[in-house]
């Protein structure tokens, strides 16, 4: 019985979810309430309360059920078979292309965004931390292979991160779409071109 009821209320919340993420796209996060998607889901105000105590905690459900959506993604790519090169590079691509998809050219979904990164930033910072520990799984791959050369998978997927967050994050993918910048290839092409570098021992990187 027990289980029924947890699975009940599964559903519920994520039919709340995906009311929610509909009209924060439709009307913009700031203009939806949660009387709109209470009406919406044909139920009560307080119904929607039983499940989410806020707004603010169904904004959190709704950028983590996006985020979830890329971890699922790329943690297939990741335990797929073939070179940790190419898996890597599928990997890169497909988080840029997924939150291109999800959020930019959606005026009303870069403000989400916005709150979600303001109100409720340890979603998005477990989020950062699970793509990183994707990326980090798939570059210590290709250490054994001779695919790439660096001494620490985890700081390289930090670098990683940080060299592609102009193609991660959903503000600067907006913000940059019309400046000048390398390609989402050339981007990844440099990434992957400084993880394959020999370096010689004497050099500053191991000072």
């Amino acid at each position: 019985m027990t289980d029924v009821t947890d699975h009940i209320e599964t559903d519920v919340r994520e039919r709340i979810l995906v009311a929610a993420e509909r009209l924060f796209r439709e009307i913009g996060y700031q203009k939806t309430t949660v009387a709109d998607i209470a009406k919406a889901l044909r139920m009560s105000p307080a119904n929607v309360y039983r499940f989410f105590d806020s707004k603010k905690s169904i904004n959190a459900g709704v950028a983590r059920r996006l985020m979830g959506q890329v971890e699922g993604k790329s943690q297939a790519i990741a335990q797929e078979p073939g070179s940790a090169a190419k898996r890597l590079r599928q990997l890169l691509a497909t988080i840029h292309r997924m939150n291109a998809d999800r959020y930019v050219g959606d005026a009303k979904m870069d403000d989400m965004v916005a709150v979600a990164m303001e109100e409720n930033w340890d979603v998005c910072r477990a989020h950062v931390d699970c793509i990183t520990g994707i990326i980090a799984k798939v570059i210590a791959d290709g250490i054994p292979t001779g695919e790439f050369h660096v001494a620490d998978a985890g700081i390289a997927a930090v670098c990683t991160c940080t060299a592609m967050v102009r193609f991660f994050h959903p503000q600067l993918i907006a913000e940059c779409a019309d400046k000048p910048s390398p390609t989402l290839d050339q981007m990844i092409d440099f990434v992957i071109g400084g993880l394959q570098a020999q370096h010689p021992s004497g050099s500053s990187r191991s000072r």
